[in-house]
């Protein structure tokens, strides 16, 4: 038996161990991955961008841990050896209305304790003369981009210098008892279980009472890749997002291997590793997601019809690249030319309202600790959110 089973090797699990081992070092901790390897899915698929945390709501989890966040995982990455582009960010207005959306981000900003600067339109065109707004922008100097399968495959290599038991190839299958659940590999028991299983976290929290008003809903989000930066910028360019739902629009973001890409697409996907074609597919899963998208299409909850009809437009490279365009003066777009790998964003949908959950959601019990949301900024945040789940949830009598 094990003191602690861990489900998921994305970097919440692989940081909830790290935060485990630390406090308790004496400890039994496995960690159980479904895939090969970790990082096979949104941990090792998303943007890379270390946010500096002006986009929350004060009282939110998101506005709590992700300037935190993005100070320690800089300081991981210096430690480790691993890449780090301290590119900053640009958000930028097109109008009058979104002059009002960058006030709130500043606003924001300064509440939660982020450094965010303003800058002009003259001074705009000094430091970055690719880059266009109306009246002025908004400048994070904390924002940088990494490699976040580097980072989360380094995370792994972490915790088994601690000591974790780190099990690839291994799928959780069913709850057996209170202390045991089915794999791939065969019976595991634990005093506890932690339940960082990403897309399908909302399934096996149903399966030990929990997530009962919620359920996964399934977005894909790709990018448009310029591999050599022929474009130009040196900067992660963001346009003013709609505050009403997580996305944060269309954008141009600067990586660590000197590549931009313009994206992502939101695009509702059809089952949860909808990624290409009909890999993964499973009917069960297309019939229940289906079942709420349409719902969801139905009563128009939070724009979603729109949202769905202006998402789907991005899969044509001609329109993506036309919402990219009023960020920048005329820029070559002509080294745009492929297509990113596929990452499928896992949000929390409350059954009962209808509404995308915003922030981060833990439930659990003695038995078992289910992370059911830990959408973005959760990479950037994965620190020190892994270590309040340890400390409110895991380790709390």
């Amino acid at each position: 038996m094990v003191d602690y089973l861990i489900i998921g090797g994305g970097i919440i699990g692989l940081n909830i161990a790290r935060a485990l081992k630390i406090q308790e070092p004496e400890s039994k901790i496995t960690l159980i991955e479904k895939e090969p390897d970790v990082a096979q899915h949104s941990s090792g698929r998303n943007s890379g961008v270390l946010h500096a945390g002006f986009y929350y709501t004060a009282n939110s989890l998101k506005a709590k841990f992700t300037k935190e966040g993005n100070a320690r995982l800089k300081a991981f990455c210096k430690e480790r050896g691993l890449q780090i582009n301290p590119c900053a960010k640009v958000v930028v207005a097109q109008n009058d209305k979104e002059l009002e959306g960058l006030e709130e981000l500043k606003r924001r900003g300064d509440i939660n304790g982020v450094e965010t600067s303003w800058i002009s339109e003259e001074k705009l065109s000094e430091h970055y003369p690719l880059i266009k707004t109306y009246q002025k922008a908004l400048f994070s100097p904390t924002t940088a981009t990494v490699d976040p399968s580097q980072v989360t495959k380094e995370f792994k290599k972490f915790i088994i210098e601690m000591g974790v038991n780190v099990l690839t190839n291994t799928a959780y299958l069913k709850r057996v008892d209170e202390e045991s659940v089915l794999t791939s590999q065969g019976l595991i028991t634990c005093k506890k279980l932690i339940n960082c299983a990403g897309l399908y976290a909302d399934k096996i929290a149903q399966d030990f009472g929990f997530a009962q008003d919620f359920v996964i809903i399934p977005f894909k989000g790709i990018y448009l890749k310029d591999k050599t930066n022929q474009c130009g910028l040196t900067t992660n360019v963001y346009p003013v997002p709609n505050l009403a739902n997580p996305f944060l629009g269309v954008h141009y973001t600067f990586t660590v291997k000197n590549e931009s890409k313009i994206g992502p697409t939101a695009i509702p996907a059809f089952w949860r590793e909808n990624y290409k074609g009909f890999d993964n597919f499973k009917f069960g899963e297309m019939v229940q997601i289906l079942f709420y998208e349409a719902k969801l299409f139905l009563t128009n909850a939070f724009g979603f019809r729109s949202l769905a009809f202006s998402e789907v437009k991005k899969y044509c490279k001609k329109h993506l690249l036309g919402l990219a365009k009023g960020l920048t003066h005329p820029i070559d777009h002509r080294g745009f030319d492929s297509w990113s790998t596929p990452g499928i964003r896992a949000q929390l949908l409350n059954t009962k309202t209808l509404e995308l959950v915003q922030d981060f959601v833990v439930e659990g019990d003695a038995k078992s600790v289910h992370v059911l949301n830990a959408v973005s900024p959760a990479f950037t945040s994965s620190m020190p959110f892994s270590e309040w789940v340890v400390e409110n949830y895991i380790l709390k009598k």
